[in-house]
């Protein structure tokens, strides 16, 4: 019976009104996030009688989370740290001299004195000067200092290791400490790097561990990645520890235990200090900025009880004697202790300025840094390039979108109105879904967005095909739609899991971008086969149920393909490999020859890419920069109809420079300098930074995710078909990925990460194309069971052929847009796709159904013999 209940027909648009109502906040985005500000602050305490009228922007009962939108649209900088945690194993292991010193010295009598050796590695060496004999006793002593590591996998392991070796002692951390260690130090970078970004005020910041020992920091309005470093980059180390001696050689001799550090405030001095510090950075509750009783600026600073009884007993004791506070390994002052200083509270001198100390305070407030940090990537995007982006975004969602509604409707008249209907509640539904989980739209993620207007029409197409099929057969219209969605349904599930594998590869592999891509292709597939399979076929019943008609999708103004076609595609099955052949032999040599002209993602460097009002001039550009010997630069000018006639933009590209890690902030002012010299108007809209570290390991996890991916599919289709379905599959599936990088060599188009998610993205869509053709091949060969596979293979592409044509030109309109409108940021990423719709939809007709027909494939699915085995499994192969 063609009827929904009453039950599901409340949740279905339950849960519409729920997606669009989350939804839509983000069509009144200023007003919100002005109210979310107000919010804020409010609740912090903030009693400024104009936060009411921002408040007021937006009514509090309603929802109010919004889309994030990403730096490529807001504009900000992007940094991603790895966190030197092999620093912290050697601060950890001198900081237990003391206690190691204090335990042997009450055996004196027993072991002697001892002496601390000088050591390079993470280990304590201690010496036993007059009786070595007793090495074996005073280790004994060291041992029993040990705790037991606090962590999950080290439960029961002690934190420290204690050897012999001839009269010293050596302590190093247990393996079980260092991981416990690597954990603590990256989860406490991570939290005061987040308390230091919000100490600034700044928006929706994203602060994200990646992997085991990196950060991930985007911060949207800082101007460039530069300031962003400034505000999280100093380790903001405060130590305050005894002097030894003051020297003006920095070369001299400390002593075991001691160490040499220079003087801020007096140039040419330096102080020999106790490594060990009395009282770290660690025990500070407190600090403001202040000014000294001479009216110099200052930070006054406050420890908890622990500090301050530290504090406390140490004046007491060494009144008279200097005391060093140090800053990130230098000497900020070192006052003579006068008295007693009970209280745990004192002052920070020196030549500070307002702003400095103000900066001091904030850090030290944040708490100290564990560890130093290593910036591996680092990019600048300008506002003005973020306000571009989005404005291109939008008119390619609206063109594609338009495109799209006008091509459904002349295809399908009525039924075409009722999946657009269903397009625009799935569009709404992703923006409730991104809103919901509080997820960052980037530039890639609205061409995900976009190809997803373009995909989502499939599982309609799908439906309205079968339909078509099933009304010639004269059931009836009501039948012919109950079966037309019942038919569909395995091969939209199939197509659309398939699609669904390589985002979720995608989001696991990927990073920044790219991951912003998969979560909107991912909540797009599940919002497109929601709309599909529910929303249209309520609409759809809804309409039955009042017009009842006598016949349904007769007729079409727009027809890609003629009815009722039997095309051979096998008569010529030859021609077409060939073909195939010729074309991965031309992308093999091409990439063999010349390569890949890969992106800084891969190869390392810098990227800036510039703006001005006088035309670009890349000889004057290229002598400007060439005395700054810099190596090979490339400098290209940009066409991109979002800047208008007069757009003047460039991109420059400077590799990384032989042993450096990545090019300096310095070479990169450098530059800027030199191109405003040249070219005063010159505007430097964006910069991009990746070491050849990350490029290198970029590559690497590029190649595992598609490797992945082509792994997945094959597992899937091999389960839910069989062995030889899965082959066919697989191999159009390197047909695809091999002929899209041979044309990435051959025209030379930048190669980078955004190309990687492409070439995923087109093994979803080229499976999503053959797993509609194979389902129908299964289907048919339960349904002939005596015709030849060559014939059942080309009833089964003609039956389906359609839908394919049909689902390629949608997604193509919406690509070519997006193309055409979308700007050069995703320029290459977008014609990677359009590629690989064409060629994919080539080789899930051609290639993939040649395979299988080669293999042969069982012809009886539906009856099994004793043995557990198909029954009658038969096999057909080609008839050469």
């Amino acid at each position: 019976m063609l009827q929904i209940d009453l039950w599901k027909r409340i949740v279905i648009w339950g849960v519409v009104a729920l997606g669009l109502l989350l939804a839509l906040p983000n069509g009144f985005y200023g007003n919100v996030e002005k109210h979310n500000d107000a919010a804020a602050l409010i609740e912090g305490g903030s009693e400024d009688p104009r936060l009411l009228e921002d408040y007021a922007l937006w009514p509090s009962w309603m929802p109010s989370g919004l889309v994030n939108l990403g730096l490529d649209l807001r504009g900000g900088a992007h940094l991603l740290a790895e966190v030197q945690v092999a620093d912290v194993y050697q601060a950890r292991v001198e900081g237990m001299w003391p206690e190691v010193r204090d335990l042997l010295r009450e055996e004196r009598d027993e072991v002697g004195p001892i002496r601390l050796q000088p050591s390079s590695a993470a280990e304590l060496r201690v010496r036993l000067v007059e009786k070595p004999e007793a090495v074996e006793y005073a280790a004994g002593l060291v041992r029993g200092i040990a705790r037991p590591v606090v962590s999950l996998t080290g439960a029961g392991a002690s934190d420290i290791v204690v050897n012999v070796e001839g009269d010293e002692i050596v302590v190093t951390l247990s393996e079980a400490e260092m991981l416990a260690t690597d954990e603590r130090t990256v989860r406490q970078s991570l939290e005061i790097i987040r308390r230091r970004i919000d100490e600034v005020g700044t928006r929706e910041p994203t602060i994200q561990r990646q992997g085991t020992d990196r950060i991930l920091i985007q911060v949207p309005g800082v101007g460039s990645a530069a300031e962003l470093k400034e505000i999280i980059g100093t380790t903001a180390q405060l130590t305050f520890q005894p002097v030894v001696s003051r020297t003006t050689n920095k070369d001299e001799r400390a002593g075991a235990g001691n160490e040499v550090l220079p003087s801020i405030d007096e140039p040419g001095q330096y102080y020999i200090l106790e490594k060990a510090p009395v009282v770290t950075g660690e025990e500070l509750v407190d600090a403001q900025p202040d000014f000294d009783q001479n009216g110099r600026p200052a930070v006054s600073f406050r420890f908890n009880p622990t500090g301050a009884r530290k504090f406390g007993d140490y004046t007491a004791e060494n009144v008279g004697n200097p005391f060093a506070i140090v800053l990130d390994g230098e000497v900020i002052s070192a006052p003579v202790i006068q008295s007693h200083i009970p209280g745990g509270s004192g002052i920070i001198t020196g030549n500070f300025t307002v702003e400095e100390s103000t900066n001091l305070a904030v850090l030290l407030r944040a708490g100290a840094l564990p560890a130093g940090l290593e910036f591996l990537e680092e990019r600048t995007v300008g506002p003005e390039l973020g306000q571009d982006s989005i404005d291109a975004g939008k008119i390619a969602c609206i063109v594609a979108f338009a495109l799209v509604l006008v091509f459904m409707f002349l295809s399908y008249g009525i039924f075409g109105i009722f999946a657009n209907i269903a397009l625009i509640i799935n569009v709404g539904l992703i923006f409730g879904l991104l809103s919901l989980i509080g997820a960052t739209l980037t530039l890639p993620g609205i061409a995900g967005i976009v190809l997803t207007i373009g995909m989502a029409v499939d599982a309609n197409v799908l439906v309205f095909e079968r339909i078509r099929e099933e009304i010639k057969s004269a059931r009836g219209p009501a039948r012919a739609i109950e079966l037309g969605y019942e038919k569909a349904l395995s091969a939209i599930t199939d197509a659309n899991i398939t699609t669904f594998i390589t985002a979720l590869i995608l989001y696991a592999m990927g990073s920044g971008p790219v991951r912003g891509f998969a979560i909107t292709l991912g909540l797009g597939i599940l919002t497109s086969v929601f709309t599909a399979i529910f929303v249209t076929r309520l609409i759809v019943i809804i309409w039955f149920e009042r017009k009842r008609p006598k016949t349904v999708l007769t007729g079409r103004a727009l027809r890609l393909v003629p009815q009722g076609t039997s095309w051979d595609f096998f008569s010529r099955w030859r021609l077409w490999l060939g073909m195939s052949m010729v074309l991965i032999v031309v992308a093999f040599g091409s990439f063999a020859i010349q390569g890949l002209n890969y992106g800084i993602d891969f190869k390392g460097g810098t990227t800036i890419r510039t703006q001005s009002a006088e035309p670009i001039d890349i000889g004057k550009y290229r002598d400007a920069i060439a005395p700054l010997e810099l190596g090979d630069i490339s400098i290209t000018e940009v066409f991109d109809p979002t800047f208008g006639p007069d757009q003047n933009v460039a991109m420059i590209r400077i590799q990384a420079q032989e042993g450096e890690e990545a090019v300096t902030v310095e070479v990169i002012q450098q530059v800027e300098q030199a191109l405003l010299e040249a070219v005063p108007d010159i505007e430097f809209t964006s910069v991009e930074s990746v070491g050849p570290k990350v490029s290198g390991e970029l590559i690497q996890t590029a190649a595992i995710a598609v490797v992945l991916a082509i792994t997945a599919v094959l597992i899937y289709i091999w389960l839910r078909f069989e062995w030889q379905f899965a082959v066919g599959a697989v191999v159009a599936l390197v047909h695809d990925v091999v002929l899209t990088i041979g044309v990435f060599s051959e025209l030379q188009i930048q190669f980078d990460l955004a190309i990687i998610a492409a070439l995923l993205t087109i093994v979803g869509y080229s499976l999503n194309d053959t797993v509609v053709v194979f389902d129908r091949v299964r289907e048919n060969l339960r349904k002939y069971k005596k015709k030849p596979l060559a014939e059942v293979l080309n009833i089964s592409i003609n039956e389906t052929l359609s839908r394919t044509f049909m689902t390629s030109a949608t997604t193509l309109l919406a690509l070519l847009a997006l193309f055409a409108l979308g700007g050069d940021v995703i320029r290459g990423f977008v014609f990677a796709m359009i590629w690989g719709v064409i060629v994919g939809t080539y080789s899930s007709i051609f290639v993939a159904s040649t395979v299988l027909l080669w293999l042969g494939v069982k012809r009886d699915w539906s009856k099994t013999d004793n043995s557990g085995g198909p029954a009658g499994t038969q096999f057909a192969n080609v008839d050469a």
